[in-house]
């Protein structure tokens, strides 16, 4: 059993200050602010406005990423190196989002980018056939994390959530899925319930048939006893698969868990047969080399990889795990035993698989996920102190060098569906402050996810992680509480 981490959150904390949060009217920013917002981005991002109109055109919305900033309109970036970004009218950013958390290093690190390009130069970006460091990054990975035996790069985070439900159910013959609610693993059909607010079942659901999630459940998100109910109740109903968590908590940890509560999900899915499924495509060499699952001393029986597994170049994903379990994933023309068909031409393409290698082999040499946790703690003291200072209800708290700050507490919003149109109205008040704050901190030069949530990197000296903090002070002051 590990030692908790003495700079963990206090969750209960966390939860007691959100519920605060929630008690008390939306916050507001003065008119006059606003408009210096609007203004700012009128006058000095006028090229990014007019691509922006431009792409309507020919791309959905208008962006082809849902991390692409829209509020008043998306931003274009054109230049990325360290702890900065720049976009298409010269302005310049430091980066919070890091690529949505790919980038432990900071972004397009030298030392990984040369050994891309004379890879490029060389043998190309894929071949469709086998190279060396497909081997390569798997024989890390497996050195790196004691719970995978074998290791299989796929194309994304999507896929490999994919992939591990597969096995789960071919492994157990059983077939009900247990998620935490208010979790986003993918985008897969099967996936895509109880996303981003827990109870919400299939409230997102578009397009994708009942039948689809019919074995998908979720429980409450750091209840053991919410998930032992359910895993009592589907013993008697054909068993349970596979229950699969984000270690550090649903939603990149916006929902934070007791530093017990992952080794108390182990016992339960060892006492009722069921696999534990750790979706590290955040956390997976970002809160350490071995993951959360090293952070927190938990082995699971699979686990997901995504983002920094390809150290923030493309197809980044893959799932490793016990070797009697992965070998349901081997891949040629093996006949004889029943797998889980999976594939993908670009999954484990040289380019991805170098980069992955060497961005990973960085991050162990530079102890990058320590610097970054440095940065992330540094960050949400100031953030607490300015908190503090002008009395706000906000909440802010890390894991290491996943950061948050809830400003609108929009995804702690409690489901009533017999108050549903006050709840939506709630709702889209709170998502509207959210998109505010993101705003403008944007039109300050801070780039972050939505608002609330920030990655840290090895690039974030304390000088920036400061002027950032007076940056954060100055929208602050124009709150009105």
């Amino acid at each position: 059993m590990t030692t908790p981490d003495k700079n963990y959150p206090d969750v209960k904390m966390v939860y007691s200050k959100m519920e605060n949060l929630l008690s008390r009217p939306v916050c507001h920013f003065n008119k006059d602010t606003l408009d210096q917002m609007l203004t700012h981005f009128d006058r000095s991002c006028i090229q990014s406005r007019e691509m922006s109109k431009r792409s309507k055109e020919s791309i959905p919305g208008g962006v082809q990423h849902n991390l692409a900033f829209n509020y008043p309109f998306p931003l274009v970036f054109n230049k990325a190196e360290g702890a900065w970004l720049h976009d298409l009218d010269g302005n310049k950013y430091i980066d919070f989002l890091q690529a949505g958390g790919p980038t432990v290093l900071g972004s397009n690190y030298l030392p990984v980018r040369e050994k891309v390009v004379d890879l490029i130069n060389t043998c190309g970006p894929v071949t469709g056939l086998f190279h060396e460091y497909e081997m390569k990054i798997a024989e890390l990975i497996c050195r790196l994390f004691p719970s995978v035996d074998l290791f299989r790069m796929l194309g994304s985070g999507t896929e490999a959530v994919m992939a591990a439900i597969r096995v789960a159910r071919l492994a157990t013959g059983k077939k009900k899925i247990i998620k935490l609610g208010g979790a986003y693993h993918g985008w897969s059909d099967q996936m895509v319930y109880g996303m981003r607010i827990p109870g919400t079942g299939r409230f997102e659901a578009h397009g994708i048939p009942a039948s689809c999630s019919k074995h998908t459940q979720e429980v409450w998100p750091n209840s053991i006893s919410s998930l032992e109910k359910k895993l009592k109740w589907n013993s008697i109903r054909g068993g349970t698969a596979a229950v699969i968590l984000e270690p550090i908590g649903p939603e990149s940890g916006t929902r934070p868990v007791d530093w017990e509560y992952n080794r108390q999900v182990r016992e339960l899915c060892d006492k009722y047969g069921a696999l534990l499924i750790f979706d590290e495509v955040v956390s997976a060499f970002r809160i350490g080399v071995s993951g959360a699952q090293g952070y927190y001393g938990v082995n699971p029986d699979l686990t997901v990889f995504g983002k920094v597994v390809a150290g923030g170049y493309p197809s980044a994903g893959g799932l490793g795990g016990r070797k009697d379990l992965m070998e349901y994933l081997a891949a040629g023309l093996q006949s004889g035993k029943k797998r889980a068909m999976v594939g993908g031409t670009l999954a484990a393409n040289p380019l991805s698989s170098a980069a992955g290698y060497y961005t990973i082999l960085e991050i162990e040499k530079t102890q990058a996920c320590d610097k970054a946790a440095e940065a992330g703690n540094r960050l949400v003291k100031g953030l607490q102190l300015l908190i503090d200072q002008y009395k706000l209800p906000f909440v802010t708290y890390n894991q290491k060098s996943v950061c948050h700050l809830e400003t609108s507490g929009v995804m702690f919003v409690k489901i009533n569906y017999l108050k549903i149109r006050k709840v939506l109205k709630e709702i889209k008040q709170r998502k509207h402050l959210m998109e505010e704050m993101g705003a403008l901190l944007m039109s300050k030069g801070i780039v972050t996810v939505a608002g609330s949530r920030m990655y840290t990197s090895m690039a974030d000296t304390d000088e920036i992680i400061d002027e950032a903090l007076n940056r954060f002070e100055s929208i602050f002051k124009s709150l009105e509480t």
